[in-house]
């Protein structure tokens, strides 16, 4: 049971806020597979044409 006088963790708070943790579920694979993108098309040769 939680104690009044003793702070809650940051990690507890964060566990325990729904909309935080759908914001950061959505957030972090846009980002990761976005940057994964444009790390590999600025890596592509480029394309010759006929």
């Amino acid at each position: 049971m939680h104690d009044p006088q003793r702070p809650v963790p940051p990690l507890q708070r964060l566990m325990d806020n729904p909309w935080l943790l759908l914001l950061l579920g959505v957030a972090i694979p846009f980002l990761s597979y976005t940057a994964w993108g444009w790390i590999s098309m600025m890596t592509m040769a480029k394309a010759t044409l006929p």
